[in-house]
C-alpha cells in the first residue's frame, strides 16, 4: 500500500496563536481519525508564524477525499476562522521513501 501526506502552509489571523489554532482544530481531528486511510498528523509552527499542517495517509486518494470532507461536511468548524485563507499552499503528495 502506498503512502502520501497532505501538507498545508499558511498563516493565522492576526492576533491568533498557535495555541489557538490547536484548540479550534478539535472538531477536525475528530473527523481524521473517523477517515479511511488516516494514519496521523502533525501541526508546527515556525519562528515567522507560518503554521505546517502535515496529514499521512495510506493513499492521495484518502487524504483527497478527506480533504473535500473538511470543506464541505466541515464546512462549520471553528478552525476556518483561524486561518488567512489568502496565505494556504495546499498539496497531497506520495511518499517516495519513507525510512524508519
Amino acid at each position: 500500500m502506498s503512502e502520501a501526506l497532505e501538507m498545508t502552509t499558511f498563516r493565522l489571523v492576526p492576533g491568533l496563536t498557535g495555541a489557538d489554532f490547536v484548540n479550534a482544530n478539535e472538531d477536525i481531528n475528530d473527523y481524521l481519525r473517523r477517515q479511511p486511510g488516516f494514519r496521523w498528523r502533525r501541526i508546527m509552527q515556525d519562528d515567522d508564524g507560518t503554521i505546517t499542517d502535515i496529514v499521512a495517509w495510506d493513499s492521495a486518494a484518502d487524504g483527497r477525499r478527506s480533504a473535500s470532507g473538511i470543506m464541505t461536511e466541515m464546512a462549520d468548524s471553528p478552525v476556518h476562522a483561524t486561518i488567512d485563507q489568502a496565505t494556504v499552499d495546499f498539496r497531497i503528495v506520495p511518499v517516495l521513501q519513507h525510512t524508519s
